[in-house]
């Protein structure tokens, strides 16, 4: 079943999602605690009238805060009462925070107890708009739901009456800001609707479904797929209690669609193939997989039973899992699919709302992010003589622009269509391939590009190596070497090559980068590497961010 129910307003996506089914489970907490859609509903309507009695209608308001209930009420609360919510890193450091809600000009602010005296030293420096500030852990916000629920019991009748423009900014998002200044992308409820519209066309989930929220929700990914797109479906959501506790969560909530990037889905898959090896499965896995596939030519499908001791790992229902962020490794993906755990890549941005192309459950093709998506056109710009040149994409997922940025707007919009910034190239049937960010592709003396991502990509599949960074550094007035800072998993390397000296296991990783370099152009060779087990330097959706690498 694919969903052809075309979403205009987030309004009518909540509607939508009550009226299919009120009294199924939205979300689902510890201690076997559960809210139904139809409380959802209400609560939302709640917090949107007492929001509209603090006079906040047409208002910016900053939304801080973890992947929680309150802040999935407060979102669509403001959005679906004419206010345009601002939901900000809540990783950043202060003096970021400071300068975002500055820059917003927003005059309220919702925040969770963590940032209570952050918040309490803006209100007393009076240098920012807030005028009104609602902590979710206090009595404050439970009173503002009562607020809410007592003035429609009274007959307030301005959140029900209320029309809604889906044209205009309904959500502010700074982007991550990997090597430069933050910009404010302003979208529309149109915008994002679209995009969930469109993606319901390639995507399947089920009312049945419990998708774990995991990645920062202020996130456009995380927050259109996970939180509104499994609103769209009338699918349950559970909050993950973070990054070690995932596969607890997995399990305990009965997950059986987690949206991810490819650096956790790597490191788990990793995980688990050093477990098979240590147990001497290995080839006894390799031949049922063999056999699997085989049956499955014939739609028998076995996978669940043949392999239910590996995936009880993920807690034994995970049937899908939606990434993005980056491309994944080839065999990674065929190692999930033979699992039966079908994983369905996304291509996209914050500017455009975000996706941008994606694969089906039946319409894959390795190395490819996926197939545009059907209301939006893709031109590939100025392409070299091998196709390759920067993506551009026009539709109505596409930005309204940046907020008081008209300089960086008119680069990047020209006459409807977006200039990614990405390179990449688009096949007969219309698959896109993304080849690297036009900002980070090396240009070598002798005028030969290098994308990085794709030798980063090779470098990635060594067992032990969790991520790395590919950069160029002048070997001489005529020539440019290629070099590679790689991070290895302490415990993966120790089991892979033994306890030795950081010495000793950077001479046995130069010999599988040369091994690599067997199988590129000799331009491409990585002629230097530095190791160590210290994460590169990311933002909070883990974008690795070179322009900071590249200055130590």
């Amino acid at each position: 079943m694919i969903k052809n129910e075309t979403v205009q307003d987030f309004r009518q996506l909540i509607n939508i999602a009550e009226r299919g089914n009120p009294n199924h489970i939205v979300y689902k907490f510890k201690e076997n605690i559960e809210i139904k859609y139809k409380d959802f509903k209400e609560d939302v309507r709640a917090m949107s009238t007492a929001l509209l009695s603090l006079k906040l209608e047409n208002q910016k308001i900053i939304l801080i805060g973890s992947n929680r209930y309150e802040w999935c009420v407060s979102y669509l609360a403001i959005t679906t009462g004419n206010m345009c919510v601002v939901p900000l890193d809540r990783a950043l450091p202060d003096p970021e925070l400071e300068k975002l809600i500055k820059r917003s000009g927003a005059t309220a602010i919702i925040f969770e107890n963590k940032h209570k005296e952050f918040i309490e030293n803006i209100l007393n420096k009076k240098n920012t708009k807030i005028n009104t500030a609602i902590n979710m852990d206090s009595k404050k916000f439970k009173e503002l739901l009562q607020v809410g629920k007592q003035l429609l019991e009274m007959g307030d009748t301005k959140y029900d009456e209320m029309v809604i423009d889906n044209k205009k900014m309904s959500i502010m998002l700074f982007t991550s800001g990997t090597t430069s200044e933050p910009k404010a992308v302003m979208l529309s409820q149109y915008n994002i609707c679209s995009n969930i519209t469109a993606i319901g066309r390639y995507v399947k989930l089920y009312p049945k479904d419990t998708l774990l929220s995991f990645l920062p929700i202020h996130h456009t990914f995380e927050c259109t797929i996970t939180f509104l797109f499994g609103l769209y479906w009338g699918s349950s959501v559970a909050f993950c209690d973070g990054l070690k506790y995932i596969q607890k969560n997995l399990q305990e909530y009965k997950i059986s669609v987690f949206v991810a990037v490819p650096l956790i889905l790597e490191t788990m898959y990793k995980k688990i193939q050093k477990g098979i090896e240590d147990k001497g499965k290995t080839k006894l896995i390799k031949k049922i997989s063999k056999i699997s596939n085989i049956l499955l030519k014939f739609k028998i499908d076995l996978r669940k039973i043949l392999f239910k001791e590996i995936l009880n790992n993920f807690g034994g229902n995970l049937r899908v899992v939606l990434y993005g962020a980056a491309p994944m490794d080839k065999e990674t993906i065929i190692g999930y699919n033979n699992l039966g755990i079908e994983l369905i890549q996304g291509y996209g941005l914050t500017e455009t709302s975000p996706v941008i192309s994606a694969e089906t459950d039946k319409k894959k093709r390795p190395g490819s992010v996926g197939l545009i998506l059907d209301n939006l056109e893709v031109k590939i710009d100025n392409p070299n003589e091998e196709g390759i040149g920067e993506i551009t994409v026009k539709g109505p997922s596409v930005m309204i622009g940046y907020y008081q940025n008209e300089k960086e707007t008119k680069k990047v919009l020209k006459k409807g269509w977006f200039s990614t910034g990405d390179y990449g190239y688009l096949d007969k049937d219309n698959f896109l391939y993304v080849t690297g960010r036009k900002k980070d592709t090396i240009v070598l003396k002798n005028g030969k590009n290098v994308y990085p991502q794709e030798i980063e990509f090779l470098i990635n599949k060594i067992p032990y190596v969790t991520e790395n960074i590919v950069y160029q550094r002048e070997e001489s007035k005529t020539d440019t070497m290629l070099c590679a800072k790689i991070v290895y998993d302490n415990d993966l390397i120790k089991q892979y090559l033994g306890d030795k000296t950081e010495e000793e296991y950077k001479n046995l990783i130069w010999n599988e980068i040369k091994n690599i370099n067997k199988n590129l152009p000799i331009y491409k060779h990585i002629k230097k590497i530095i190791i160590t087990n210290i994460p590169l330097i990311k933002t909070t959706t883990q974008k690795v961010k070179r322009f900071e690498e590249l200055k130590n």
